[in-house]
């Protein structure tokens, strides 16, 4: 589970400083700095806690609970997580002298601030749970209104499609394959942000993630998640082969250019977008099964980078109609692994083919 990056701490104690201000204009003689420090404080510890910083294992247990059971549950843990915070903040201050009361009254919570700490961790908690549904960025877009109405803007789309899922499904069952589906989906998830990529949907076995075109080409941020996400895999292949039998192998294409990107549905938002890039995307990606290539980059993309990560390689592969569209696709092939024959920069290429290998 992903505890957020510092922006996401940033936000959280910003939003639970505010909320502790706010409750000493309801509740006090007006805000001071105690009432910010204090809510800063117990707003952090109970998203902590929500977000597995600690007893990840716990949340993990109760999250097998029965639906009714696992919610009160979990209000009940969030409840005495706060308790304990407040009781241990209240002593904090008691003993660095910032209060003048007895101990006893500085770490007993206050029915009204322990209702009030509740409800306001209760809903960062509903909207943090509706932005990782959604994903952060999407969720951003929609609460600023980006895509009210469309907008033309140049993106780099990589699609990831799952390789055998449905043998996997036909042999062990559509629960045991949506439980790989969930962990390799899992697994994507920290290389996309790492590599500052947003997912922008998931179709079947096949994860869409995208980036500006201007940030996925820099450094090759690209290219650098597709090589980073098939190194989570290899890298704990003893742990794949003993959960589910077999160390996912993922087919990866990267296009992009030119769509339309708005905001589409009335009782459900999200992003969408359009424009034939979407469709060559798709094709490409089915092009690495006919090629057996698992990596494939349209020349379109390779074009514009600089640079690529060190020690991965590109291949041409020539021109291709893809499956369904009438024009043709200069396509490369990329590779973790030396090549006979391998591009460099435009120009490299043009002169000879000399290996693209340079380090970020």
């Amino acid at each position: 589970m992903s505890h957020g990056t510092a922006g996401f701490w940033i936000m959280i104690a910003l939003a639970s400083g505010s909320a502790g201000a706010l409750f000493g204009f309801l509740f006090d003689d007006g805000p001071d700095v105690g009432d910010i420090v204090y809510g800063t404080s117990i707003g952090v510890l109970a998203i902590a806690y929500e977000r597995g910083v600690f007893l990840a294992g716990y949340s993990k247990r109760l999250q097998r609970l029965p639906t009714i059971a696992y919610l009160l549950a979990a209000e009940a843990s969030l409840l005495l997580v706060i308790v304990v915070g407040m009781t241990i903040i209240g002593s904090a201050k008691w003993a660095l002298g910032f209060t003048e009361k007895a101990l006893l009254q500085a770490v007993t919570p206050k029915p009204a601030a322990l209702l009030y700490a509740l409800a306001v961790s209760a809903i960062l908690v509903s909207v943090l749970r509706v932005r990782d549904l959604i994903g952060s960025a999407t969720f951003a877009n929609l609460i600023l209104g980006r895509y009210h109405r469309p907008v033309s803007e140049e993106r780099v789309f990589l699609f990831l499609d799952l390789v055998g899922s449905t043998a996997f499904a036909e042999k062990h069952g559509d629960l045991a394959a949506q439980e790989l589906l969930k962990a390799v989906f899992a697994a994507i998830a920290e290389p996309v942000r790492r590599y500052r990529g947003q997912v922008d949907d998931y179709v079947g076995d096949q994860v869409i993630i995208s980036w500006p075109l201007v940030r996925g080409i820099e450094r090759a941020r690209c290219v650098a998640c597709v090589f980073a996400i098939r190194h989570v895999f290899s890298h704990h292949r003893d742990e794949w082969m003993a959960r589910f039998g077999l160390v996912p192998e993922l087919r990866a294409a990267l296009h992009g250019g030119s769509v339309v990107t708005a905001e589409v549905g009335v009782d459900r938002h999200k992003i969408a977008y359009f424009g034939d890039v979407m469709n060559a995307t798709a094709r490409l990606e089915g092009l690495c099964r006919e090629a057996g290539r698992s990596v494939l980059i349209s020349e379109v993309v390779l074009a514009r980078m600089p640079i690529l990560p060190d020690g991965i390689h590109a291949e041409p592969l020539g021109l291709h109609r893809l499956r369904g569209r009438s024009g043709t696709m200069e396509v490369h092939s990329l590779s973790d692994r030396p090549k006979l024959e391998v591009v460099g920069q435009a120009r490299a290429r043009q002169d000879g083919g000399d290996e693209r290998r340079v380090g970020l």
